[in-house]
């Protein structure tokens, strides 16, 4: 394999809001569940939320707008 031909994968650890319990991290799981090119996808009560997609596949812009869908926005950094 070339690397013209190496996957492009991203990852980052986001500040969201909406994340108040255990249900509400399930939510988001659903919200993402079988989204193209998502990798991986981990929330925590705290509210942070690391993702690893192909970026060949979906952008960091469609994953904050299924999030957003379900009614976790990106936190600004303070």
């Amino acid at each position: 394999m070339s690397a013209a031909t190496a996957m492009a994968t991203h990852s980052e650890t986001i500040q969201v809001s909406g994340i108040r319990c255990e249900r509400c991290v399930q939510r988001l799981a659903h919200a993402l569940t079988d989204h193209e090119g998502l990798e991986a996808a981990n929330a925590t009560l705290m509210g942070q939320v690391s993702l690893s997609w192909d970026d060949e596949r979906t952008s960091r812009d469609d994953l904050l707008a299924a999030m957003a869908k379900a009614g976790f926005r990106e936190l600004e950094a303070v």
